[in-house]
C-alpha cells in the first residue's frame, strides 16, 4: 500500500486492487492546493465542514462516481471494510464544533485508523472497543481546532499503533493558525523525523516498535 498526505486531513491510500481518499477538502477554502492525483474508488468523509467535504474533488478510478460514506456505520467495498465510529471534535461533547467521524479500515490487512478533526482529549473505553488493533494512525496534532500535540500523544498511548502519522497541522499557505508537528514529534521524542513523500507499506513491513512517519504534502 502507498499513503500520500495532501495537507489537512486529506489522505490517499492506494492499495492491491482499490484506492480511498479521505478529507479532501476546499482549496479555495483552505489556502493549499489539492494533490493532481485525487482518483478513488471510495471518499470518506470525517465531518460536513469545508476543509474536509469536497467529496466533488475526487473522482473514480473505473469512471463514474466513488462510493461515498460520510456515517457511522460498518461498510465494505472492493475488500475494504470500513467502520465509522461516532466522536467529537471538540471536548464538550460536540457543543462548541459538532460531531465527529473516526474511521477503521482493513485494508491490505493493514489495520488503518484515520481520526479526523478529533478534539476529544481522551478515548472513551467504547470508541477504543470499536477501533480495535491499529496498526497505522492518522492523527491530529495541530490544536486550535483539534486536539493538541501533548493529547495526540497520550491518545497514541491508548492506541498502540505502530506507525503514527501526524496530520491537520501547520503548513506553508494553509488559512487557518496551526501548530506545527514539532511540538507533537517532541511529546514522542521524535525530534528530527524527516518528511518523506509517501509511505509504503505492509503487514510484513510493519515495525517492531512504535515509529512516527512524517509526510511531506503532495
Amino acid at each position: 500500500m502507498d499513503i500520500y498526505w495532501g495537507g489537512q486531513a486529506l489522505i490517499r491510500l492506494k492499495g492491491k486492487n482499490a484506492s480511498l481518499v479521505i478529507d479532501p477538502f476546499d482549496p479555495q477554502f483552505v489556502g493549499l492546493k489539492l494533490p493532481k492525483d485525487l482518483s478513488a474508488d471510495v471518499v470518506l468523509i470525517t465531518h460536513n465542514h469545508h476543509d474536509h467535504n469536497n467529496s466533488k474533488a475526487v473522482v473514480s478510478s473505473s469512471g463514474g462516481d466513488p462510493m461515498k460514506f460520510s456515517d457511522p456505520g460498518e461498510y465494505e467495498v472492493g475488500g475494504v471494510v470500513i467502520t465509522g465510529i461516532d466522536s467529537f471534535h471538540d471536548d464538550e461533547s460536540g457543543a462548541k464544533r459538532g460531531q465527529n467521524i473516526i474511521f477503521h479500515l482493513l485494508f491490505d490487512g493493514l489495520n488503518l485508523v484515520h481520526l479526523g478533526d478529533l478534539g476529544q482529549s481522551k478515548l472513551t473505553e467504547g470508541q477504543l472497543a470499536q477501533i480495535g488493533e491499529v496498526d497505522i494512525l492518522f492523527i491530529p496534532v495541530g490544536s486550535v481546532y483539534t486536539i493538541n500535540g501533548k493529547a495526540a500523544a497520550e491518545i497514541v498511548s491508548q492506541l498502540e499503533p505502530k506507525i503514527i502519522i501526524p496530520i491537520h497541522c501547520k503548513l506553508e499557505g494553509l488559512k487557518f493558525e496551526l501548530e506545527g508537528v514539532e511540538n507533537f514529534l517532541k511529546e514522542m521524542g521524535a525530534e528530527g523525523v524527516q518528511p518523506q513523500a509517501k509511505l509504503s507499506i505492509s503487514k510484513e513491513k510493519l515495525p517492531e516498535e512504535p515509529q512516527v512517519v512524517v509526510l511531506s504534502k503532495i
